[in-house]
């Protein structure tokens, strides 16, 4: 009996170039999603009213909304191709 919280960081991608290469953060409240980014929305998208409120002062903040449109690049493309890499280059 208590609160949980977490966030899920997701890279979705199925061509072998990671031209489709998605980013998707989830901010998950007592199995709730509250907040999401999506790269290719490119924005925060709050579900319950605490998550509109905060994807609201979010999306104001260039500073924020630049931080999470690179992770795409920095962290999904950057580890997809390592793990590519890994995979292709087995014999």
């Amino acid at each position: 009996n208590g609160y949980y919280n977490s966030m899920w960081y997701r890279c979705i991608h199925s061509s072998r170039d990671l031209s489709d290469m998605v980013f998707v953060m989830n901010y998950v409240f007592n199995k709730d999603v509250l907040i999401q980014f999506n790269s290719t929305v490119r924005e925060f998208v709050g579900y319950t009213d605490l998550g509109v409120h905060n994807a609201e002062l979010w999306n104001k903040d260039p500073n924020i909304l630049n931080q999470w449109r690179g992770e795409k690049d920095r962290y999904c493309t950057h580890n997809a191709k390592i793990r590519q890499s890994a995979i292709a280059d087995k014999t």
